[in-house]
């Protein structure tokens, strides 16, 4: 069965575009069941008409996006909620009002598609709108793709000219940001090893003696998923003996 959509938009063009975008998708298919050009007239539709997908600008003239989305969830039917935007900047605030999905414009039909196909998991899986990871997460943006990494998977953050190297055991990860930041929100669940690296407190498998090129003689901490050996400064030797002992 085809995807209920509401597109939102403010622009016509816009519109038109996500229509054709839509009818294209079959895996799972959608159908437009309606545009709306603001937020008023999304609400008003909506009280009416339920629809599983609300495709929602997020600059638009009145109540924007994101007021719109928050306004969603107190409905008898929440639709799950995929932003289509020009602003990347928004992305942590989408996710805060539980958006499935963030697209960046100009939209591609295969990020569109992945954006249905999450939903349709979700109401397979007897779920709400609700994104695909629960807890604590980072938002990764990569070339108009955004990504939530949940900091369960994260296995050490490691700061490299002006980006941080998310590291996961499946992949790495390139976010902005500042290491210093990342320790003081998430210090319980990592454990600063060197100036440039903090490292999941659960993931530690072993401190080993090791020699660096640049540092020379010293230990080094393994951890578990991943073979790479990350370098312990001097100072934060006595506190890494005390997480792998205890």
């Amino acid at each position: 069965m085809a995807l209920k959509v509401l597109i939102v938009d403010d622009e016509a063009l816009a519109r038109a575009r996500l229509r054709t975008l839509l009818g294209d998708c079959n895996a799972p298919a959608a159908s437009v069941e309606a545009e709306a050009a603001n937020a008023a007239q999304a609400l008003a539709w909506l009280q009416h008409h339920p629809v599983d997908v609300a495709l929602i600008d997020i600059h638009m003239p009145g109540s924007d996006g994101l007021r719109l989305a928050q306004t969603l969830r107190t409905l008898p039917q929440p639709p799950a909620v995929v932003f289509v935007t020009a602003y990347a900047e928004h992305a942590v605030q989408a996710f805060e009002v539980e958006a499935a999905d963030y697209l960046t414009k100009p939209v591609r039909l295969e990020r569109l598609q992945l954006a249905l196909q999450k939903i349709e998991r979700n109401r397979q899986n007897g779920r709400g709108p609700q994104p695909d990871f629960p807890g604590e997460v980072l938002i990764i943006q990569d070339r108009g793709r955004t990504e939530r990494v949940p900091l369960a998977e994260v296995l050490y953050l490691k700061a490299e000219l002006k980006y941080i190297t998310v590291r996961t055991a499946a992949r790495s990860y390139i976010l902005e940001g500042s290491l210093s930041e990342l320790e003081d929100k998430y210090g319980t669940r990592f454990l600063r090893i060197h100036r440039n690296t903090l490292i999941a407190r659960r993931a530690v498998r072993s401190l080993e003696k090791y020699h660096d090129p640049q540092e020379g003689e010293g230990w080094a901490v393994r951890l578990n998923g991943i073979d790479e050996l990350l370098w312990v400064s001097r100072r934060q030797l006595a506190a890494v003996r005390e997480l792998v002992a205890s």
